[in-house]
Formats: C-alpha cells, sequence, structure tokens
C-alpha cells in the first residue's frame, strides 16, 4: 500500500518532468534556451499562462486548443506527459523509494527524450548524451567506489564499441555510418547500465532497426536511419529484462 502511494506521488512527479521533457523536445534541437523566453502558441505569438500549463489538465480542459486562437495544440505533450508519468510511476511503485527505483526513472525519461527528438529531428542533442552520462556515473556513486568503476566502465565501453562501429563502417562503405550523437548516447547507456547491458543494447538496437526501419523503407533510397530510436527502445529492454537476459544466457552457455 506504502508503494502504492509513492508510486502516485512519483507519478505525479513524472508528469511535471514530462511536461519539461516536451520543452527539450521543441527547443534543444534549435539550440533554443529551456527557459527564456516563456512558451507560446506558435500561432498567435500568446504567452502560455499558468492556468493552461498543468500537465495533461490543461490539454483536456482546453479540449486540445489554444485559448487565444482556438489553433490545435499537438498531442504529442500530453501523450509524452503521460508517458514520463509511467516511467516515473512505476519504478517507485515496484521498487519503493530507492536507488534502483531513481535510477529507473531518470533512465526512463533520458531515453524517451532521446527516442522522440531523433525521430522527429534526426539528431541526439548533448544535453541528453553527456547530461546523462553525469547522472549515470554519480548514480554509480551511491554504491561506493565500485558503483562509480562499474558506471565508468560501461561508459567506456559504449563510446568504445559505438566509435569502432563508426571508424569500420566509413572505411567499408566510404561514408559516415553512425552519427557522433549515437557513440555519446552509448556512453550514458553504458553508464546505467554496465558494459553487459552495451552490448544488449547494441545487439537489440539493431535487432529492432532491422525488424521495424528496414521493411517501413524498402525501396527508398538515402533515408535516414534515426538509429537513437531504436537504441532508446533497446536500452529500455535491457533495463528492464537485461539481468534475466544475461543469468539465462549464462546457464545456456554453462548448459553446453
Amino acid at each position: 500500500m506504502a508503494n502504492a502511494f509513492l508510486g502516485v506521488v512519483a507519478g505525479v512527479f513524472g508528469l511535471m518532468f514530462g511536461s519539461f521533457l516536451n520543452v527539450c523536445i521543441v527547443r534543444l534541437p534549435a539550440d533554443e534556451s529551456l527557459v527564456r523566453p516563456r512558451s507560446k502558441c506558435p500561432k498567435c505569438g500568446h504567452a502560455v499562462g499558468w492556468r493552461d500549463n498543468i500537465p495533461v489538465v490543461s490539454w483536456i480542459l482546453l479540449r486540445g486548443k489554444c485559448r487565444h486562437c482556438g489553433d490545435a495544440i499537438s498531442l504529442q505533450y500530453p501523450v509524452v506527459e503521460v508517458l514520463v508519468g509511467l516511467v516515473w510511476a512505476a519504478p517507485f511503485w515496484h521498487y519503493g523509494l530507492t536507488d534502483t527505483a531513481l535510477k529507473a526513472a531518470l533512465f526512463g525519461t533520458i531515453l524517451l527524450g532521446i527516442g522522440i527528438t531523433d525521430a522527429r529531428h534526426y539528431i541526439i542533442p548533448d544535453e541528453y548524451t553527456w547530461g546523462g552520462l553525469v547522472i549515470g556515473l554519480l548514480l554509480g556513486f551511491l554504491h561506493g567506489l565500485s558503483g562509480f568503476l562499474t558506471a565508468l566502465g560501461g561508459a567506456a565501453t559504449g563510446f568504445g564499441l559505438l566509435l569502432f562501429v563508426a571508424w569500420a563502417g566509413k572505411k567499408a562503405f566510404g561514408k559516415e555510418a553512425m552519427g557522433g550523437g549515437d557513440i555519446k548516447m552509448m556512453a550514458m547507456v553504458g553508464a546505467f547500465v554496465g558494459w553487459e547491458g552495451v552490448l544488449l543494447t547494441i545487439f537489440g538496437g539493431a535487432l529492432l532497426g532491422t525488424l521495424i526501419f528496414v521493411p517501413l523503407n524498402l525501396g527508398k533510397k538515402d533515408r535516414l536511419v534515426p538509429f537513437g530510436v531504436f537504441l532508446a527502445g533497446a536500452a529500455g529492454l535491457t533495463l528492464i529484462f537485461g539481468d534475466a537476459i544475461v543469468d539465462w544466457y549464462v546457464r545456456y552457455i554453462h548448459g553446453l
């Protein structure tokens, strides 16, 4: 019962973080400040007042339209807020008030930001990657020096592996095969999930990209691949199921 209440409280905080994440998704790719100017309607230019900026609730009360000009407000805003709310509610409901829950909530929020931004703009802003890397390393310190070294090793593995893939791809195909944002992203992912998680994320990202992106783009040449979307999905699955997958694999190897 206590965890359920904690999950609800965390979910409310998640809704607010989701509102801020929407600002990041819109402004970071354009190199705009996250603080100024205040949010405004892109059509009529009216600043959004506090009563119209309450996560989810305001969008519902306004029926998805600007109060001043009646122009439609993108469904992205309440959807992202709800998703981040769930990303925060679920781990605190499951794990209680623990560093594991905090780690899952922060990591999930960053991954959502990366996935949506890369899907929309084909870019992964450094604020997600370098900022997330710092957060992942600091969370490692909660488990002492060994925890920090594990996070650092994971970050180095993620960065090094993707850097090698980028280099090998350019040598093989004569053009950029991996964006710099993907490389920095995997350093951040490694800080959260360790080197084993990095391997699972890269494999899972490649698998998801093959199963989803390739069939949808058959016959389309030179289509940019938002690989960060698939890496983000795979990293989220790794966080949830990674330990179980590694345990199964170890038992499988020993059983051969």
